[in-house]
């Protein structure tokens, strides 16, 4: 680098000396034109003007450094002392890289009469001296200033076009045009961009102006793939590599569900490719036509100077104003050099050339494979291969959130500290989806001790949580992903009367599994306007299926009720709802379950869907009695209670829950213990807000 900044600087110094003598020469040939006529071939004319010019001469220092004396004393004439500059000039442009401007030059199209007019319109930042030349030259003491007027007059082969806005010196504003009312464009001044001034001079450093609005991304070099990812980034580079120059690069857009793979795709892109990749937020995005395309002609220039790459990611694009997509659609319309997209699902639709390529999470496999890796590695000691099936069967995660999980775990262990469970809590932490606006997290506390059922609907339960445990061996061990195209979730549905035990049920199994629990708030994902609850519910489904989270539906006939005939606009939508449902239920790779009292009510098309059926019947006196005699926790006083007169009250498991609590607190109330007077005189009042017929005589 060194060495080219050397050279550079050679170059740069050999093109200001040239520029210099042609405007020495321009102020020579105007100095005779404007002398009076006298006789011909007059002695005292050629001394006059012999000796105009040699003042001239001894004005300007850096030319006599030049100065090759011919025998006999006779200086070089100006054609000759340009001539030996040029030459100059180009004998210091043979370097590899070239020289910055014919750099500048070559990306940007120039014409050598526009290289030319930059060059003019810089030198005055790399020599103030210049200021004074320009004026000489242009015969005016106050237009110290390069113009177009004055490239035209100085340079050979003028072309009028370089004063296009079309062209590049203006379009890629190379040039900043200070053009005061009514001056012609012609007399304006010229004055080099900032950024191109530093750029000529060996300094290569991304535009002020763009700062605000991108970010540089980086990462260690050790970015982890698996390997159908890198097969996706070799595709890409491959197609890259055929285009022909860096304005018809078509953008790509990354399809895929997870923003940390398509993120890593793209720098592995810009790696092998050798750029750098800057990440633009599209709601710093300007929407104002001006500014946006000041915008993206400055980052068309940064294509040029720069090695670069332009990441822009949609993943929250769904809440920006409709006049900033608007403006992303224009700005990926441009040719900007290399972009790149990521999109959820749906590729955008682009004017210009572009094409979709699917990023696709790891497969289970791959995942089982880092984490074995990964696990022998940082902690030995665990069981790697029965351990790495666990968590590539409940978590799915990208290879480097694998790695970040096992760094984490085994940085946080403390002495008392379990490895496993650090693991697993670790992972379910980082996977846990963002959905506090759709959904309400619930701490699951009830265990497998707290919850009784008649013997067959346990079983169900107990199946349910083996079936989420050995998702792994059997649908990648034993080959039923090869057969199989959709149905990889478990989704079931509890149905009984409120208060039998569905959400605890919900919970028992979060607990066992040790799952986030996600109840869904349906005043939430059901939304008025068409297609909004579809996109709250893929929100749910997707984000549920990356943290391996259990989602819940309760009072799930509200949701998944039939359609019925189309009659209007609003049951067309809403049977649109109920098929989408239907859909991404069976696309779903995680656990749902649906809980309801009103089980005809649902679509029939969802039974099929649905792996298990979990009836809650009403407890009977058996099962009352257990409910009872775990009703009230150890720590509660408590006096003479008689559980089996307790367990003929008429009532489920919710509702003796919410009587021995009434109960509780007016013990609490007393300060004495819960007797069985507080528990029946709470039972009365339970009894009658839920309008039940009952006997006074069962309270004596």
């Amino acid at each position: 680098m060194e060495a080219w900044l050397e050279q550079n600087n050679r170059y740069l110094e050999a093109s200001l000396q040239w520029l210099r003598l042609r405007l020495e020469k321009l102020v020579s040939e105007q100095s005779a034109q404007l002398s009076l006529p006298v006789s011909s071939a007059s002695d005292s004319s050629s001394t006059q003007k012999q000796s105009r010019l040699s003042k001239w001469m001894k004005t300007t220092s850096t030319t006599q450094k030049e100065v090759r004396l011919l025998p006999a004393g006779v200086p070089p004439s100006i054609d000759e002392r340009i001539g030996a500059a040029a030459n100059e000039r180009e004998a210091a442009s043979n370097m590899d890289p070239p020289p910055a401007l014919l750099l500048l030059a070559n990306g940007c199209g120039l014409s050598p009469f526009e290289r030319d007019t930059l060059l003019l319109c810089a030198a005055q930042e790399f020599d103030p001296a210049f200021g004074a030349l320009c004026a000489e030259a242009q015969g005016c003491e106050s237009r110290n200033y390069p113009t177009f007027s004055l490239a035209l007059t100085l340079f050979d082969d003028p072309r009028w076009d370089a004063l296009s806005a079309h062209r590049p010196l203006r379009y890629a504003r190379l040039l900043e045009i200070s053009q005061p009312g009514a001056m012609a464009l012609t007399l304006s001044a010229l004055r080099a961009d900032e950024r191109i001034v530093n750029f000529l001079k060996g300094l290569n450093v991304l535009d002020d102006r763009l700062a605000p609005l991108v970010n540089l991304l980086s990462w260690d070099e050790g970015v982890a793939l698996s390997p159908s990812q890198g097969a996706v980034v070799d595709s890409i580079v491959q197609r890259l590599s055929r285009m022909p120059s860096e304005s018809s690069l078509p953008v790509v857009q990354l399809v895929g569900v997870d923003a940390g793979s398509r993120l890593f795709v793209a720098g592995r892109v810009c790696e092998l490719t050798n750029r750098r990749l800057y990440s633009l937020n599209i709601e710093s995005l300007p929407s104002q036509l001006t500014e946006l395309e000041t915008f993206v002609r400055l980052w068309q220039r940064e294509s040029v100077l720069l090695p670069v790459a332009l990441y822009v990611d949609t993943d929250h694009g769904e809440n920006v104003s409709a006049e900033t997509s608007a403006a992303l659609l224009k700005l990926l319309s441009r040719p900007v050099g290399m972009v790149l997209v990521g999109v959820r699902e749906t590729p955008l639709k682009i004017a210009g050339p572009n094409f979709p390529v699917d990023v696709e999470m790891p497969s289970g496999s791959e995942q089982c494979d880092e984490w074995t890796t990964t696990l022998q590695a940082v902690a030995p000691e665990l069981p790697a291969g029965e351990w790495a099936q666990l968590l590539a069967g409940q978590f799915n995660l990208n290879l480097n959130d694998i790695h970040e999980a096992a760094s984490m775990s085994v940085q946080a262990l403390g002495e008392d500290d379990d490895l496993e469970a650090r693991l697993w809590s670790t992972c379910r932490d980082l996977a846990r989806p963002r959905l506090d606006s759709l959904a309400q997290r619930l701490e699951p506390k009830a265990t497998w001790d707290d919850l009784v059922l008649p013997e067959e609907q346990a079983g169900l339960l107990r199946q349910i949580v083996g079936q989420v445990r050995e998702r792994h061996k059997v649908y990648d061990q034993w080959g039923f992903s090869q057969v199989m195209n959709r149905g990889f979730g478990i989704s079931a549905m509890f149905v009984g009367e409120s208060g039998t035990g569905k959400t605890m049920a919900a919970e028992v199994i979060a607990n066992d599994l040790k799952l986030n629990l996600y109840r869904i708030d349906l005043s939430a994902v059901v939304n008025k306007y068409i297609g909004e609850t579809e996109k709250n519910l893929r929100k749910l489904f997707d984000a549920a299926e990356r943290g391996g989270a259990i989602l819940f539906f309760d009072e799930a006939d509200a949701l998944f009720g039939k359609r019925s005939e189309v009659k209007d606009s609003h049951d067309r939508y809403a049977n649109i709802e109920i098929n989408y449902l239907l859909q991404r239920m069976e696309a779903f790779s995680g656990l749902a379950i649906l809980a309801t009292n009103m089980k005809a009510a649902l679509d029939t098309a969802f039974m099929r869907r649905l792996r298990f059926i979990v009836n809650l019947p009403f407890p009977g006196v058996k099962e009352r009695k257990q409910i009872w005699q775990r009703a009230l926790p150890p720590q509660t006083p408590q006096q003479d209670l008689d559980y089996e007169r307790l367990a003929r009250l008429n009532v489920t498991g919710g509702n003796i829950h919410t009587i021995a609590l009434n109960a509780a607190f007016l013990a609490a109330q007393n300060g004495q213990a819960v007797t069985m007077p507080l528990l029946l005189s709470a039972a009365r009042t339970e009894l009658r807000k839920l309008e039940k017929a009952f006997s006074e005589a069962e309270f004596r």
